[in-house]
This record gives structure tokens, C-alpha cells and sequence, in this order.
């Protein structure tokens, strides 16, 4: 009597259906997941590139390390940063920021 009920347990417990409709429900939630998440990562992540390559002499700028200070310098992979009088330092430009409404933003991206 057990041995029967188990049965019938594990024949209600197997899908109905077939795979196809299995893989359908998979490929809409890529899909979903792609327009919702990845896309605007990605759209974001070129934007702020445009915007570093753009920089030049004399924009002020802040770090991620939260540094303010003004670029004294651009080369191919860092920037020359005037912190204060006579006092320069030399980051990445991943780690530069055009002002502090920007370095709030990506911040606030991280943390999510």
C-alpha cells in the first residue's frame, strides 16, 4: 500500500509538458535579464569612458578614493593631478571622476 502511494507521488511530482516549453520560459528570461540589467550596465560603462577620454588640462575632478583636485596632466593610461599647491599625484583614469555628482553615481552603483 505504501510502495503504491510512493508511486503515485513521484508520477505527480514529474512536469507535465515537454522541454521545449522548458527552454522557451530560459531564453525569455535571458532576454528579460539582458534588456533590464546587462544592457544599461554596459551603455553606463561607455558613457563614463567617453567622458574620461574627453578630459583635459585644467578640469577638476575627484577620485574614487575621494581626492578632489584638478588635472595638471593627461597621458595614454593616467592622469597628473594638482591636490594642492605643489602637491601633484598621478591615478588611473578608471579611478577619476569629472566632479563629485559623478563619483556619487557610480558609487550608489557599486553598493547595488
Amino acid at each position: 500500500m505504501l510502495d503504491l502511494i510512493l508511486l503515485q507521488a513521484e508520477g505527480a511530482a514529474q512536469p507535465q509538458g515537454n522541454s521545449w516549453s522548458f527552454w522557451i520560459m530560459m531564453i525569455l528570461i535571458f532576454v528579460v535579464f539582458y534588456f533590464f540589467m546587462i544592457r544599461p550596465q554596459t551603455k553606463k560603462q561607455k558613457e563614463l569612458q567617453k567622458q574620461r577620454e574627453g578630459m583635459k588640462k585644467g578640469d577638476k575632478v575627484v577620485t574614487a578614493g575621494g581626492i578632489y583636485g584638478e588635472i595638471k596632466e593627461v597621458q595614454d593610461t593616467t592622469f597628473i593631478i594638482t591636490i594642492a599647491k605643489d602637491v601633484t599625484i598621478k591615478v588611473s583614469k578608471d579611478s577619476v571622476f569629472a566632479d563629485a555628482s559623478d563619483a556619487e553615481a557610480a558609487q550608489a552603483q557599486e553598493k547595488k
